[in-house]
């Protein structure tokens, strides 16, 4: 298993990087970026081969460095989660251009520029399968919330590209899901929802996220699916 999360250093992120590590065998790659790696580091007992990145996916130079890195560390891969995100929680009138450009950067045009960028190495794995994990924000029908306008479209646009991206490979081994996260108990959460209590812990969507990236990308491909209790 090679295996490539982004957003690894909290959160849901963060618990995605245990989960692999406790099933990972010896001679697997595991590829955790994250702006701050601090926590990462404190990781110490593991069978695979674990690969703590510093990396602001926003930025050009910084992701072309974590690309490198990974060439040069396997041939292949065989899974990647795009888990980093990025919310701001303003009123329409008062969104500026930088909170657009901030949010869309992170949640989809980075996305959008690590499968490009990792393509060669995805196409070499007959498992290969991307999962981008969306949000019920995104997701076509669900409520939408006052404040969250730029982050649910921005997930919307991550949706649309994983429908296209399992269109322009299906000729290929590589499966492109999404996942359309709910209340879960994160930061981010807290950010839009001061004091609101989720019904379900990172650790468990991280579970969840883990098996169904290992398991269903043979099953299903360019599927976009809610996985939510509440919201909120």
């Amino acid at each position: 298993m090679n295996i490539i999360i982004t957003g690894a250093g909290k959160g849901i992120g963060y618990s995605l990087v245990l989960k692999c590590i406790a099933s990972a065998k010896e001679g697997d790659n595991i590829f955790a970026i994250s702006r701050n790696i601090d926590q990462l580091l404190l990781i110490r007992e593991h069978a695979c081969n674990f690969h703590a990145i510093k990396c602001d996916i926003t930025n050009s130079l910084q992701l072309n460095h974590a690309i490198d890195t990974i060439k040069k560390q396997c041939n292949e891969i065989d899974f990647l989660i795009n888990n980093a995100g990025c919310l701001i929680n303003k009123s329409f009138n008062e969104i500026e251009i930088e909170d657009i450009d901030k949010v869309f950067d992170t949640n989809f045009k980075a996305p959008f520029l690590i499968i490009k960028e990792l393509y060669g190495l995805l196409s070499r794995s007959k498992i290969a399968h991307i999962v981008n994990v969306s949000s019920m924000g995104g997701f076509q029908g669900a409520a939408k919330f006052a404040g969250l306008s730029v982050y649910s479209s921005s997930k919307a646009a991550l949706v649309c590209l994983t429908e296209c991206l399992a269109e322009e490979f299906k000729s290929s081994t590589i499966k492109v899901n999404a996942l359309c996260i709910g209340a879960v108990e994160t930061e981010m959460l807290s950010n839009a929802f001061p004091n609101y209590k989720a019904p379900i812990t990172s650790e468990q969507m991280a579970e969840f996220i883990f098996q169904f990236t290992c398991n269903n990308g043979r099953y299903m491909n360019g599927k976009v699916i809610p996985v939510a209790l509440t919201t909120p």
